[in-house]
Formats: structure tokens, sequence, C-alpha cells
């Protein structure tokens, strides 16, 4: 059984879907997981690729149906998951979309036991309820030109914000990286990688807003409640 109740610290998933170790992908995610560390929360890594994710989905995994079953690899991943307060996917756009094996982690695990009714009806009580979605892509194009074919305007309609509600998340914020092409300057990296830190650092001070909210919340329950008086 999963255990939803939120974690003492802050965690942040952060999902790497890219083949290259040496990518700009896994600099944004290791960049990413530095200042979320250095802020006082907790950053877990899933590198795709280097953990092998199988990111089929068998006939024995679809909700709802005969002999519907979590297999151990999606379990493990739901107990990581589970009570985080920031999902963070970071992955190159291929084709005008994610990579296969994130599309097969979003499946798999992020919609293990979510029916289409649920989605539906907004009725999705899983493990990423309530979390923020943060999303780094990069591409070769640059963002003008993807811009002019709708390309960033697609994904965060189709991919963000269909995630959001579809799995009940508190909100999801965007940041793209185009003109990713070999040759790339230092600086360059270094200018991009700059706004991963400004952007970590804004996500964190959120969550830690969100999180000192809810127990002020917490307390003010408790006080009313020992009082004996009906608020």
């Amino acid at each position: 059984m999963i255990d939803q109740s939120l974690p003492d610290t802050p965690r942040h998933v952060v999902v790497l879907a890219h083949p290259d170790s040496d990518s700009f992908n896994a600099a944004v995610a290791s960049t990413y997981c530095d200042i979320v560390r250095a802020s006082g929360q907790e950053a877990i890594l899933r590198d795709l690729y280097a953990m092998n994710f199988d990111p089929v989905l068998h006939a024995d995994e679809r909700p709802g149906r005969p002999g519907y079953h979590v297999r151990p690899d999606v379990a493990a991943e739901l107990e990581l998951v589970a009570g985080t307060a920031v999902l963070t996917l970071v992955y190159p756009i291929w084709f005008g979309t994610m990579p296969a094996i994130l599309k097969g982690y979003v499946d798999r695990v992020l919609g293990s036991g979510v029916t289409p009714a649920a989605v539906q009806e907004r009725a999705v009580c899983g493990p990423l309820s309530g979390a923020r979605l943060v999303s780094f892509t990069s591409s070769a194009a640059r963002a003008p030109w993807l811009a002019e074919i709708g390309q960033e305007l697609s994904l965060r309609s189709g991919v963000d914000h269909y995630l959001e509600h579809s799995f009940a998340m508190k909100s999801s914020e965007h940041l793209h990286f185009g003109g990713m092409v070999e040759g790339f300057t230092r600086r360059f990296v270094d200018q991009n990688l700059q706004d991963v830190r400004d952007r970590a650092r804004r996500v964190c001070a959120a969550v830690a807003a969100d999180r000192h909210g809810a127990k002020a919340r917490e307390a003010h329950t408790c006080s009313s409640a020992s009082d004996g008086r009906i608020y």
C-alpha cells in the first residue's frame, strides 16, 4: 500500500528523458536537483534511459480491465511519486512531442489505476493530487519557429495542462530552450542553466510557502478544536 502522507521535507521527483548522459537535458536535471537540495528540499532524479525503464503499457496494466495489477517497477515509482510536492519533467522535443520513454512513464506510472471516467469527471485522487508540475524542454528549432507552427502552445495545452487537470495537480509551468544544436558555446549553456537555477529557486520558494500555509491552517484547526467551540 502506498503511503500518500506528505513527507517532512518537500520532495521533487525529477524525471529525465534523454539517452545521452552528457546532454544539455542531463545538465538541466542535475542543475535543478542541486538548487532544490541547496534550498533544503529533497530531489530524487529518475533517469529513464539509465534505468532502462520499460515504456510499454501491458494489457494487464490497463485500469478497469480483467486481471489488472500493478507491476513491481511501477509500484516502486509510485512509492517515490506519492506525496511529492513537485513533479519535474526534463525532455527534448522529438517530432512534436515528448520521447516515447517518457510517454510510457506517464502511461504506466502516473496513469496507474486512473480510468478515463475519473479524468473526465475530475475525480482523480492519486499520488500527484495537489502537486506542482514543472517542465523543462529543449529543441534544435528556435522559439520563433516553434511559435509559428504552434508547437509550444500544443505542448502547454496537450501535455502540461492535460496532465495538470488529469491528475488533479495544483499548477503547471513550462520553460523551453530553443536552438540546442551541436557546437553551442559554454557561455550559451551557462546562460540557459542560470534560467534553470532561477526557476528552481522560485519553485522551491513557492513550495515552502505552500508548506508554511498548510502548517498554519493545521495549527489554527487544532487550536479551534481544542477550545471546544465549533467554527
